[in-house]
């Protein structure tokens, strides 16, 4: 048995913000059913990033739909009390409507928001690991959500993920009414990202339609979109990180990234995931970095563990078709994805770990930590602490 569910609409191609004033009035908010813009003075909050980009296209769009705008801004990877600080002039401002604008921090804390905006208490109610875990008791308010990277898929999750500067850990908000109202995805609004960000954004989206592929969670209708990105990533990645104007290869890794954001949330991720929650709580390592760095130490440690442990298994007949997809070659064997994917980070210069200040002190907190999240449970074959120790000393 396996469910899958995901956001309520997903709109996705060249252009496609310009729909942003049609799809306000389907959300459900006061006026919404009038064929004209609604005049009952519907408050938006919109959430973007410290660099605001592309604020005044969408509050012109916005305010177009009969809203009144308020903006929000989140610097880095967000934090509880940063969630806490915009929920709190929402509330003030009588928020209606949530948008977030921006990369997967940026999703992740309007996602956040428009959820806490509903339910009353402190976050560590309702959040996981470090919190309470409870359920939320009120739907979230209505939530669109507008990517400008081509990495997390967050448009199209149930959860939040955020950083508890108190515990050094980041966790996961998680419901299934979580999941946006409308996934709004434009791929030219990623024409702007630099390579760094290209290279890190894109390789956390080809890891989240890779590990839930291998998972031991993994479902026929995840598989076929895994399939899919991991072809359209192992194509377009490169020509998107040398090439930032290519709208093809810029095309290709928002669905890449949608794709994964399919997948993770409907199947389960694994050790690479594992890691980057517990390594992004106590060093300022972007998300895409690290995952990037571990994937292809992660795969081939699995390989390893498969062989010893689960030499029957299906896992290992999985990673023979991903080094296939990903090298083009038909013949290529399991051992093929690592090397494939290790020159795949060089080649898009992705520093090593110790860059971020991660260093071997650290490892044995972190393998704990990481053994206890929830991304961890998805992967192919429980790793030793042995094993995941060595993959982290790998990645240094």
């Amino acid at each position: 048995m396996f469910q899958f569910a995901t956001a309520t609409q997903i709109v996705f191609g060249e252009g496609a913000l310009r729909e942003l004033p049609r799809l306000v009035r389907g959300v459900g908010l006061r006026g919404a059913q009038q064929p004209d813009p609604p005049s009952s003075g519907v408050s938006a909050w919109l959430v973007l990033g410290s660099a605001r980009r592309h604020e005044a296209r969408v509050r012109e769009l916005l305010e177009s739909a009969g809203l009144a705008v308020d903006v929000a801004t989140v610097a880095g990877e967000p934090t509880v009390e940063d969630v806490v600080a915009i929920v709190e002039a929402a509330r003030a401002g009588r928020a209606e409507l949530v948008v977030g604008v921006g990369g997967g921090s940026v999703l992740d804390a309007a996602k956040a928001v428009a959820a806490l905006l509903a339910n009353p208490g402190d976050p560590f109610d309702y959040l996981e690991v470090v919190g309470r875990g409870q359920p939320l008791s009120r739907a979230p308010l209505p939530f669109i959500a507008v990517p400008t990277t081509a990495g997390t898929g967050a448009e199209v999750t149930k959860n939040a993920v955020l950083a508890s500067t108190a515990h050094g850990v980041k966790v996961s908000l998680r419901s299934d009414a979580m999941l946006p109202k409308v996934a709004l995805v434009d791929p030219e609004l990623t024409l702007s990202l630099p390579p760094e960000l290209t290279a890190a954004t894109g390789l956390d989206a080809l890891t989240q339609v890779l590990e839930p592929f291998v998972s031991c969670q993994s479902n026929p209708l995840t598989d076929a979109l895994s399939r899919e990105g991991l072809w359209r990533g192992a194509r377009s990645l490169r020509r998107a990180f040398h090439a930032g104007s290519d709208l093809v290869a810029r095309t290709d890794m928002a669905l890449v990234s949608l794709l994964g954001g399919l997948c993770l949330a409907n199947s389960k991720l694994g050790a690479v995931h594992g890691f980057a929650g517990p390594i992004g709580g106590l060093f300022p390592a972007p998300h895409g970095a690290v995952c990037a760095r571990l994937l292809p130490l992660v795969v081939e440690r699995n390989l390893e563990a498969l062989r010893a442990r689960d030499p029957s298994g299906p896992a290992i007949e999985r990673y023979t078709e991903v080094a296939r997809i990903l090298t083009g070659n038909p013949s290529a064997r399991a051992d093929e994805a690592a090397p494939w994917l290790a020159a795949l980070v060089d080649e898009l210069r992705v520093p090593a770990l110790k860059h971020y200040g991660l260093a071997s002190a650290a490892i044995p907190e972190l393998v704990k930590n990481a053994q206890r999240s929830s991304s961890m449970k998805g992967n192919p074959i429980v790793l030793t602490p042995e094993e995941l120790t060595r993959t982290l000393e790998a990645a240094l």
